[in-house]
């Protein structure tokens, strides 16, 4: 049996479900869902508008910490999203959008960003990802969410009127992570008076959480007035010079490579090959940083289809479980507490440069142990289910003779089915 059917379910997607029926082309399955539009998700979509609006009451109600309508929203709506991923028909376009979502990390370590978090995915992150790389940053840039976490929303430029009042100060936690983070990458040659003069050009870039509409607003009052240089590039005051600016980066020769070494890191492998890095950099550069050409760059690598040397991350790996049993809305489990207790709490990196993505990271003896203990607590869900039909339907020629052996040697079903889920096959893709 060909494993490139179950590879591309596994590398690129979310694990194979009992009930899809395997690619005759894996390649054209992975490429269609690039040009596929996202399947309806919520009853009502998250929205800056509502976001914000649960936040102002929040401010104004002071609740307890870790309640209030923002977090009640946020719950509701991370609920949804990670449902969604147990059954989507297109698991590559969802991966993608998980791994922009980490590029551009917004946590809840900032309390407040709560209420616009699931906003943000899907405003920001879901309709770019197989688009151009600038509008996703100028989305990015202008999000409430991303204006809080990084505390733009009340950067104040020196020498603008603001300044001059003594309101605040300049903040560069935006200009230093959109250098360092999300676009050019630390080894571009950019230095500390870059970050200052990037943190400049963005002054007046914040929100309105009070007045209508609610949302992205510039304040000139906040701008830091006149022409400023970054990376020796002149840009002009105003909000056009902070999009002149974010295009700029969009468009460097720099960040081409910083995005290509972490798009093969993260779906083929802990160590790129140069050689892949570079197919992948000319794909972003040829194109004009269009992420959906070189995420089809990334489908056509060989060394994609080699088999599985990526460690599932936790989420990864809950959804590839529950998936694999494609069990009925009752009886799945809480997919945000499954990722607590896994130590991948959803949007709650611990720091912005996001979760981790590197085996080492996930493969701690203490992660390890989460993963066993949950997948053993997990296994009671089979039910009366044939282990090793399940582990065939995941798995299919990747189940090793080795797992397969010592599952139908297992005391019961229970343990068939944790070692089918703890075995290297299965945790990694």
């Amino acid at each position: 049996m060909d494993t490139a059917p179950l590879h591309a379910m596994a590398r690129f997607g979310l694990g194979r479900r009992p009930s899809d029926p395997l690619p005759a082309d894996p390649s054209g399955w992975l490429l269609g869902q690039l040009r596929a539009a996202d399947a309806p998700r919520f009853d009502t979509p998250p929205s800056t508008a509502s976001g914000l609006a649960a936040l102002n009451a929040d401010r104004t109600e002071r609740p307890e910490p870790g309640k209030g309508k923002g977090r009640a929203l946020f719950v509701a709506e991370s609920t949804v999203t990670l449902e969604h991923a147990l059954t989507t028909a297109t698991p590559f376009r969802e991966r993608l959008v998980w791994f922009w979502t980490n590029h551009f990390t917004v946590s809840l370590r900032r309390g407040e960003c709560a209420s616009v978090a699931c906003a943000f995915v899907e405003e920001a992150i879901r309709p770019h990802v197989a688009g151009p790389f600038s509008a996703m940053l100028l989305a990015v840039a202008r999000h409430p969410a991303m204006l809080l976490y990084l505390d733009n929303a009340g950067s104040v430029g020196p020498n603008s009127a603001a300044g001059q009042a003594g309101r605040r100060g300049l903040n560069e936690n935006l200009a230093r992570e959109c250098l360092e983070l999300h676009t050019v990458g630390a080894g571009a040659g950019y230095s500390q008076a870059d970050v200052t003069s990037l943190a400049r050009i963005l002054t007046g870039w914040s929100i309105e959480v009070r007045g209508l509409p609610k949302g992205f607003v510039y304040r000139s009052r906040a701008h830091e007035p006149g022409a400023l240089m970054l990376m020796g590039r002149r840009f002009p005051e105003g909000e056009e010079g902070g999009r002149a600016a974010l295009q700029f980066l969009a468009e460097h020769p720099a960040a081409y490579r910083f995005l290509a070494t972490k798009m093969v890191r993260h779906f083929v492998s802990d160590t790129p090959a140069p050689a892949d890095i570079r197919r992948i950099e000319a794909a972003l550069r040829d194109s004009g940083g269009d992420l959906g050409v070189a995420a089809a760059a990334l489908v056509r690598l060989e060394s994609a289809w080699q088999p599985g040397t990526k460690l599932r991350s936790p989420r990864d790996f809950a959804i590839a479980a529950v998936r694999a049993l494609d069990l009925p809305p009752t009886e799945r489990p809480s997919i945000p507490a499954v990722l607590r207790v896994l130590g991948e709490p959803f949007m709650n990196a611990p720091a912005p440069n996001g979760w981790p993505d590197m085996a080492a990271d996930w493969s701690t003896p203490e992660s390890m142990v989460r993963r066993i203990d949950w997948a053993n607590a997990f296994a009671q869900r089979l039910g009366s289910r044939d282990p090793v039909e399940v582990a065939d339907l995941a798995l299919g020629p990747m189940l090793r003779s080795a797992t397969l052996d010592a599952m139908r040697r297992a005391g019961s079903r229970r343990d068939a089915f944790t070692l089918m889920l703890t075995s290297p096959e299965f945790q990694r893709r």
